[in-house]
């Protein structure tokens, strides 16, 4: 089947009457993933959003739950959830394969964090390939296919002034089945646009040979450089650090959780003073060994998905594709 680019207003509204819809949009001059009202234009021509989706599974800050102290002298705890059915429209495959690593991360390995897992529960994702990935873009480096995501609800793949459309899911098909009913498809057979990064790194043996390079002099020429700033790591679809904190009022508060960075110099400050991270290069370290190294040996893939947009913005062009090929090339 396939549906004609000019159908997505029809497609954006019919799924506005089950969910709150979010695609890729201009606001206020930053490219992020906006709810869609019919008053914000899609932007579903960009090669990707400068700020990942992740927020609408994992948000910048999340309310966990209230407390009061009652007439009885107790404590009284209502926990929140404010995960509703959601869809994304525009979603890139780099940004669908860092879904799978939050998924790794909030709900495998004996955890599940019920405040992602309810909000994934009811996100349906409607993914777009790439016609023409920008020159920051590494995906297919890091085994990730530009033109589609196998776990994806919907894929359109692009074909010209068309896309082709497949459900992967049972949820996808329930949903490709009324866009028929409703008459947004066609039958056709069209050539989906071919297509590839330009950008390229080689992975092969880089997990490996960090396993041997925690005290490599590598890490002290990059932190002479890093600003330890973060922007990093708030761009990124798949970092997750978080802190959790809260606000008291006389008898009552709320506890939330709130983005963190790994980058900064308190994120693993302990009460009794003593920091395993004290200086810029154990940061630095951290972050790219938590990349390229150890996710893997925990999940089995690589956390980078080459999605390219700590390239773009890093203010000092701590490029994390130059440094993937100084490991490649390192030598005791």
């Amino acid at each position: 089947m396939i549906l004609h680019k000019g159908m997505i207003n029809a497609v954006l509204a019919n799924l506005v009457q089950s969910r709150e819809v979010y695609v890729p949009a201009i606001v206020d001059g930053v490219a992020k993933f906006a709810r869609y009202d019919g008053t914000v234009p899609p932007a579903l021509d960009l090669a990707n959003t400068l700020m990942p989706p992740k927020d609408l599974l994992f948000p910048q800050t999340q309310k966990m739950y209230s407390f009061h102290l009652g007439d009885d002298g107790n404590y009284h705890i209502e926990e929140y959830d404010e995960s509703v059915p959601r869809a994304i429209v525009g979603i890139r495959p780099c940004d669908m394969r860092s879904l799978v690593c939050l998924d790794d991360v909030f709900l495998t390995k004996g955890f599940v964090d019920e405040f992602y897992a309810n909000a994934r529960e009811k996100l349906l994702t409607v993914c777009i390939g790439c016609a023409a990935p920008a020159q920051t873009c590494f995906c297919d480096s890091m085994g990730v296919d530009p033109t589609d995501a196998p776990n994806a609800d919907v894929m359109l793949r692009d074909a010209g002034d068309d896309w082709i459309v497949e459900a992967y899911t049972p949820q996808g098909e329930q949903v490709v089945e009324e866009w028929k009913k409703s008459g947004y498809l066609e039958e056709g057979t069209p050539e989906p646009t071919a297509t590839a990064c330009t950008l390229k790194v080689q992975m092969d043996g880089v997990k490996e040979k960090l396993d041997n390079m925690f005290d490599a002099p590598l890490w002290d020429d990059l932190a002479v450089k890093c600003l330890n700033c973060g922007t990093c790591t708030y761009v990124c679809p798949t970092c997750h650090c978080f802190d959790i904190s809260q606000e008291n009022r006389m008898k009552e508060g709320v506890r939330f959780r709130c983005w963190d960075s790994c980058m900064f110099s308190q994120y693993t400050a302990m009460a009794g003073g003593h920091n395993p991270r004290p200086q810029k290069k154990e940061r630095v370290r951290n972050r790219f060994m938590h990349k390229l190294n150890y996710f893997e040996e925990r999940y089995g893939k690589t956390l980078c998905v080459g999605c390219g947009r700590c390239v773009e913005k890093c203010p000092v062009a701590l490029d994390i594709t130059r440094l993937i090929d100084e490991i490649g090339a390192y030598h005791d």
